[in-house]
């Protein structure tokens, strides 16, 4: 019928109401969060009569996986790693040359993703800091007002999922209950998340400490004290063994089986815990690599049992007959954690400089593929850099959302002129802040500080890569121009920080 997505969004719009009704003493700022999905509830079905004469709504995918670095991928030329479904699906789709994640580290990279801005506008300092607020409006949120159905599953690390029991890095602890920021409250009908990390097999065990990064309060063999929750105090306990990527992915199936038996569109957000310390996997995915060390054998392994559950997950779209109206996403959150000479962080960066938790390309510059059969070119390489605040403002424009009537500022571009080679240029530079260091990268260029931008270096990544050669002294007028763009954003960003952006009069 004519009027479903209508009502849809009346329906969406009166619980939104609601809740936030009966949460205003615990959530104030969820007034102003209803005005805004008031707004673009209003605009709703005006939006869906300017769309009738246009395409079906696409289904939305969005898959991130944990410290897998720049060379971590079999199309990208790595010597050992196998990936079959990570490399057709390049070669099917859009690879992005320069793509980069939005920080160097998890939680701020996340952020990015779910509302196109810099996680410095809202809190996200680093990993375990800060929480999604409930001020900002999610793509879970923003896509839910246009008639979609929005799962989330895997590590969720924008905050705590319970506020009674104590567990992982922050749930449950008093001082840590204001950032309880569940995806439940964040626009998610279905989800199977984790706080934070889990190992890549067994992921409620705790295995032994080869595997990386397993605390000595916990005891090999027993729980890992991170729960995978669907909902308010609702923790799972079955299907749990093995792959972790296998565990997720029997959630997020079932999910787009009954989105698409229903025929109404779906988000569903795959983040992958892979490959993350603590890092080991099965002797049948750890044997294609039985002539490297026993390290390299499980870090490779998971990678490749993550690589099968995408190739499931893209099989199923194809059986159910809705690959070509499904946007899929694939990118990291950062670049591979530090590597040392013997342990589970065999990641690579194919030679960029800097691992996790650095601003050098080898923290930030990360896998990034998207496919969308017969509407976006198939094997073409993008030159231009893209980063995880794009997601939001691309997904907008997907579908014929207004973003101005946010009132807010966005890091983000929409992706799709650049990849139908509409555009070679990005209407706005990428711009990043972390941990004292500050980047700002204009097509070729890029400068770098180590001291919250007191004093910047300056590299060509077209003839210098490895960021070997500081061409400050070489450049100055080119230095000066950047530098000045960075601290013109870092106004706006500290402006946002200070809650300006929810102060506004909204349209």
């Amino acid at each position: 019928m004519e009027d479903d997505l209508e009502m849809v969004c009346i329906k969406n719009y009166i619980f939104n109401c609601q809740y936030q009704a009966t949460n205003i003493q615990m959530r104030p700022f969820y007034i102003l969060k209803a005005l805004l999905l008031t707004s673009l509830f209003i605009s709703c079905a005006e939006n869906e009569k300017r769309s009738q004469n246009t395409k079906e709504r696409p289904n939305i995918i969005l898959i991130m996986t944990d410290d897998q670095g720049w060379g971590d991928t079999g199309y990208n030329g790595h010597p050992h790693l196998k990936t079959p479904n990570l490399d057709d699906m390049a070669a099917k789709g859009v690879v992005f040359n320069r793509f980069y994640s939005a920080s160097a580290v998890c939680s701020p990279t996340r952020g990015s993703v779910m509302t196109g801005r810099h996680p410095l506008r809202y809190g996200i300092c680093t990993a375990n800091c800060g929480h999604i607020k409930p001020e900002e409006i999610t793509l879970g949120e923003m896509v839910k007002e246009v008639g979609y159905t929005t799962g989330h599953f895997g590590k969720w690390h924008l905050g705590t999922l319970t506020q009674d029991t104590i567990e992982a890095n922050r749930g449950g602890r008093p001082q840590h209950h204001e950032h309880y920021a569940p995806p439940w409250e964040h626009g998610f009908d279905t989800s199977f998340v984790t706080e934070s990390k889990v190992p890549t097999w067994d992921p409620m065990v705790t295995p032994d400490r080869s595997a990386g990064d397993v605390s000595m309060a916990l005891e090999v063999g027993k729980p890992f004290n991170t729960s995978y929750w669907t909902g308010p105090g609702e923790i799972v306990t079955e299907n749990l063994d093995g792959d972790d990527s296998r565990v997720i992915m029997d959630r997020v199936i079932p999910f787009i089986e009954n989105a698409s038996k229903n025929k109404q569109p779906f988000l569903s957000i795959i983040w992958f815990h892979t490959p993350h310390l603590p890092v080991l996997t099965g002797e049948n995915y750890r044997s294609p690599y039985g002539d490297l060390s026993e390290d390299q054998q499980h870090f490779y392994g998971t990678l490749t049992a993550m690589d099968e559950q995408i190739g499931r997950l893209r099989n199923t779209l194809e059986k159910l007959g809705v690959d070509e109206n499904t946007v899929l996403f694939f990118t990291s959150d950062n670049g591979p954690e530090g590597k040392s000479t013997k342990g589970r962080t065999q990641g690579t960066t194919k030679g960029l400089k800097g691992r996790k938790r650095s601003l050098y390309e080898g923290g930030i510059r990360v896998p990034g593929i998207m496919e969308w059969p017969g509407k976006i070119p198939s094997g073409l390489q993008v030159q231009t850099p893209c980063f995880t605040s794009d997601y939001f403002p691309t997904i907008a424009q997907i579908l014929d959302i207004d973003m101005n009537r946010f009132n807010r500022p966005f890091d983000g571009v929409d992706l799709l002129p650049i990849v139908s080679g509409a555009a070679k240029k990005r209407d706005k530079n990428l711009a990043f802040r972390f941990n004292k260091q500050a980047v700002l990268i204009n097509g070729d260029y890029k400068i770098y500080s180590k001291d919250d931008g007191h004093t910047f270096e300056l590299y060509n990544l077209a003839n210098d890569p490895s960021e070997s050669e500081d061409l400050a002294a070489t450049y100055p007028d080119i230095l000066k121009q950047m530098v000045a763009e960075w601290n013109q954003w870092k106004v706006s960003q500290e402006a946002s920080a200070a809650g300006n952006d929810y102060t506004k009069s909204q349209p």
